[in-house]
């Protein structure tokens, strides 16, 4: 029987270099408090035709993935990619066991946390990655905790609730939200499993682009749109296409756009000043209430690395206004796609062209709209 522990690797940081051990519940570098990094290189390639006849789940790509004979699994990935325009084509990654894309990181997660053997796990959410760790815990038969901010929808509350979690509503919104799970994640005993500090969550995310990579026969589009608040897709994009290109599966690296809703954009205002991190406070103009509540967040632990994710695809960012929001969100459902409003952004940012978007596109459609209805 192999040694589940046996393929674990090393946190890093990546502002000081500080380091632990992937074995330990430490859920962020003790120094500065910043998300941590993995030590993780896969060794070698294969190509698309030799995944013929794997398991049908993100764990096919195992000579990519740091867990090695993993046993939780609910069936994620291998979503469809169907075409929208001539050169747009939509992943509907809410054809997930929950209905959203946050599946890819939680299974990572929920495994980690199988083998390390906590009292308990930990998870802050808007709601999405809360369902996703939380019933991915049940799977792996893990006491959960989640907490979420007052407010959040009905529709995802109950759904963490069915799996068995304990859930949290916190008032004063979602960086409240997090300072409650972290300090929960302080006491002994506690894996945070979270979708923003934890890099495991990102390697499970990056399988969004090996899938592309193996229906396309070992292509990938010109460009990614992604929409952004955490950045776990987006940085988990920008893994996959690093370790790709290294291994020489592809000759180049698609660019990386990143869509922000206009009323929380944090990003796109450092990016277009030129910044290499988050503006000070106030400096990009105030946040606003927004559709796109997922990717409402207004000061995400890894800015830096999503800043230069993007530069170094020559990629850009778009932020979009709640009217094409709302738009976009129609437009799909009108198409036969009904998805709630954060998974709509990147449509909403890419539909109407432009040089940003030029050549082939690929857009997630993260979550289903039965999660939170139709735009008012």
């Amino acid at each position: 029987m192999p040694d589940i522990l046996a393929d674990m690797t090393t946190y890093h940081c990546p502002v000081d270099g500080t380091r632990s051990e992937t074995t330990a519940l430490t859920w962020c570098c003790p120094v500065c408090r910043g998300p941590w990094d993995l030590d993780f290189t896969p060794a070698r390639g294969i190509t698309p035709n030799a995944l013929s006849g794997r398991a049908d789940s993100l764990w096919r790509y195992e000579e990519f993935l740091p867990l090695a004979d993993p046993t939780i699994s609910l069936g994620e990935g291998r979503t469809p990619l169907v075409g929208l325009t001539d050169t747009v084509s939509a992943k509907l990654d809410y054809l997930m066991p929950t209905l959203s894309f946050k599946d890819r990181g939680a299974v990572m997660l929920a495994e980690l946390a199988r083998r390390l053997g906590p009292d308990r796990v930990v998870a802050d959410s808007t709601g999405n990655a809360g369902t996703s760790v939380a019933a991915y815990c049940a799977r792996a038969g893990l006491a959960c905790t989640v907490f979420v901010p007052e407010g959040t929808s009905p529709k995802k509350t109950e759904q963490i609730r069915a799996h068995g979690a304990r859930l949290v509503a916190v008032p004063g919104g979602r960086e409240a939200t997090a300072l409650a799970a972290r300090a929960a994640a302080d006491e002994p005993g506690v894996f945070y499993a979270s979708h923003v500090f934890n890099p495991y969550f990102l390697h499970g995310t990056k399988t969004y682009v090996y899938e592309l990579w193996e229906d396309l026969g070992g292509l990938l589009p010109d460009a990614l749109a992604v929409p952004v608040g955490n950045g776990t897709l987006l940085l988990g994009a920008a893994l996959a296409t690093a370790e790709l290109h290294a291994l020489g599966l592809i000759e180049a690296r698609p660019r990386l756009i990143a869509v922000q809703a206009e009323a929380v954009s944090p990003l796109a205002a450092a990016f277009h000043a030129g910044a290499d991190d988050l503006l000070p406070p106030g400096a990009g103009g105030p946040a606003a209430p927004t559709l796109a509540e997922g990717i409402a967040i207004p000061r995400p632990p890894r800015a830096r690395q999503i800043l230069a994710a993007v530069r170094a695809s020559g990629g850009t960012f778009l932020t979009v206004p709640e009217d094409r929001i709302r738009e976009a969100q129609r437009d799909l459902a009108a198409r036969g796609f009904y998805v709630e409003t954060t998974g709509v952004a990147c449509w909403a940012a890419v539909r109407e062209g432009g040089e940003a978007v030029a050549g082939s596109v690929v857009v997630p459609l993260c979550g289903a709209g039965l999660k939170s209805g139709m735009a008012g």
